[in-house]
């Protein structure tokens, strides 16, 4: 059997750097790349592409990076004809601005953008990345909607680890403050079970777009009891908003196509909340 060949470009991200483990686990030659590579490499036999590259809670510091990095050097990549298929990390963040009625996020319904809401640059940075896949990349390019993904409290940043962070560093039965609300809520996947649905959508995708996510959202309430519950650390949450609630994102069409079942978030931290328990 021929050595199936990567291209990871954002690489060195805390997704693309999961997922080059996972490969080379798996026997792959991959190439491992950031946003400095000069695109197209005329040559250069590309394989399967996972398109890791992207701005994130930096994204309004430098918009033009944003845009670049999520769709300027993504139209290059497309334009190369050495690539056997081209998988682009989007965001359920693209489903924020749904009504409260939709209730369900599918990857075919209809998105809300006001470019006058410098959040939405973002989203509408990566919508271009989206649409370059549909437009240039002519059925060999797929689309990954990704929600909150977590390792465990080693992450660099992100919510939870940080509140993991602070979860480890508090005595047994003290209390935790927070500034945030307990009605926040967010659909946690696993990094494991992201990289899984990465390439599975590479080597056996048929849809345009996926969901890669939980399908459910966890309030910050249900967090903190599963916190209590597990490690006899309490959190409060100091405040006292109530969002609109969030639609929940649709993972059905993974569900039909790979049988997609990703482990919970009480799943994954409860053994290691416990073991925060037996000491004091």
């Amino acid at each position: 059997m021929n050595q199936q060949i990567a291209t990871v470009i954002g690489g060195q991200g805390f997704i693309g750097r999961a997922l080059v483990r996972r490969l080379l686990e798996l026997g792959w030659n991959c190439w491992v790349t950031d946003r400095g590579v000069i695109w197209p490499q005329p040559d250069r036999p590309l394989g399967r592409v996972f398109y890791c590259a992207g701005m994130t809670a930096d994204y309004l510091r430098d918009p033009a990076a944003t845009m670049e990095a999520h769709a300027g050097l993504l139209s290059r990549v497309l334009q190369s004809a050495h690539y056997e298929s081209l998988v682009y990390l989007s965001s359920t963040r693209l489903y924020d601005a749904l009504p409260s009625s939709e209730v369900s996020a599918r990857e075919d319904v209809g998105l809300l953008i006001n470019p006058l809401d410098p959040r939405h640059l973002y989203d509408v940075s990566k919508l271009a990345g989206e649409s370059l896949c549909h437009v240039l990349g002519q059925g060999r390019a797929r689309v990954a909607r990704l929600s909150c993904v977590y390792n465990d409290e080693s992450d660099e940043d992100g919510f939870l680890p940080e509140l993991l962070k602070k979860v480890a560093s508090t005595r047994s039965n003290e209390t935790l403050h927070i500034s945030s609300s307990p009605h926040f809520c967010r659909d946690y996947v696993h990094v494991s079970d992201v990289v899984r649905a990465l390439i599975d959508i590479a080597q056996h995708g048929k849809q345009p777009t996926y969901n890669v996510a939980s399908g459910q959202n966890l309030r910050n309430d249900a967090l903190a009891d599963m916190v209590l519950t597990h490690s006899a650390r309490r959190i409060v949450f100091d405040l006292d908003r109530t969002p609109s609630s969030p639609t929940v994102v649709s993972i059905q069409r993974m569900q039909a196509e790979f049988g997609w079942s990703p482990t919970s978030l009480e799943q994954r931290i409860a053994p290691w909340l416990q073991s925060l328990s037996r000491t004091p």
